[in-house]
């Protein structure tokens, strides 16, 4: 009898501690992050343009990613651009300035007058052209079939997209998307610029998509050539840009890399 007590101590012991590991089991359980479902949004778009998507690795995929990083590679120096592609929120790095937008505000932070641009037209327009053709899967875009565009004895079938009112911060601004019959690649980009006139424009700018890289299993630019366009010819290449170190994926980016930076004489809010 003088034993009972030793014995009901160590299965109070054993009890106590099977309560306790399923309690850090439970608890591990419950805080582990769920990994968010995303619609498939494939069948929502016009047949040509859901296999232009399909061709670059699917809008679905596109859709479970969170986190885009590119660089321009410059001869002055590499621009890194880093996007939530949820949100929008962006961030432009090089040796000479930071620029960025947090959701309300587009802010610039430099010791010089080197950046003489519109930080709140800058800070989405690189993406734009390297989220292609992706960012033409957005909410509130209207799809209209318009006649191919011809490059020397190649035609390219192509879309107009245009916006609903109130998207974005350029609703009037047109793109021309084409892309090649064979393959469904995107091929060529024709824009109007309507940012600081607030007026519709016929003056349409022209981007070869010239080639592309894999990135995460999603074909995005390599290297874009803007060429001359003149009564639906299309001439010459004006300029280039080539992109590197790309990177896309569904982990979330940190928000307070998109805050305007504190600067010394400011106090944090």
């Amino acid at each position: 009898m003088k034993r009972l007590p030793l014995i009901l101590l160590v299965f109070t012991l054993i009890i106590s501690c099977k309560q306790e590991t399923k309690t850090e089991k439970t608890t591990a359980a419950s805080t582990e992050k769920k990994e968010e479902i995303i619609p498939d949004r494939s069948n929502i778009f016009p047949k040509d343009i859901a296999a232009v998507f399909e061709a670059h690795g699917g809008i679905h995929k596109f859709d479970q990613m969170n986190t885009l990083v590119f660089e321009i590679a410059n001869p002055e120096g590499a621009e890194k651009h880093t996007t939530d592609l949820k949100t929008r929120h962006a961030r432009i790095e090089t040796d000479k300035f930071a620029l960025g937008f947090d959701g309300d505000e587009a802010w610039l932070e430099q010791d010089s007058t080197y950046f003489k641009g519109n930080p709140r037209f800058y800070h989405n327009l690189m993406f734009y052209f390297y989220a292609m053709p992706f960012v033409l899967g957005d909410n509130g875009i209207t799809f209209e079939k318009v006649d191919d565009l011809k490059v020397d004895t190649t035609s390219y079938p192509g879309y107009k997209i245009t916006y609903g009112q109130n998207i974005g911060d350029s609703p009037k601004d047109n793109y021309f998307l084409y892309y090649d019959e064979a393959s469904k690649k995107m091929k060529f980009l024709g824009y109007t610029v309507t940012f600081f006139s607030k007026e519709t424009s016929e003056k349409i700018s022209l981007v070869e998509y010239a080639d592309w890289n894999e990135v995460n299993g999603l074909l995005l630019p390599k290297t874009l050539k803007w060429r001359t366009y003149e009564n639906g010819v299309v001439g010459d290449v004006k300029s280039e840009k080539h992109f590197v170190n790309a990177s896309i994926k569904k982990e979330k980016p940190t928000s307070s890399l998109f805050k305007k930076p504190i600067q010394k004489n400011e106090q944090p809010q």
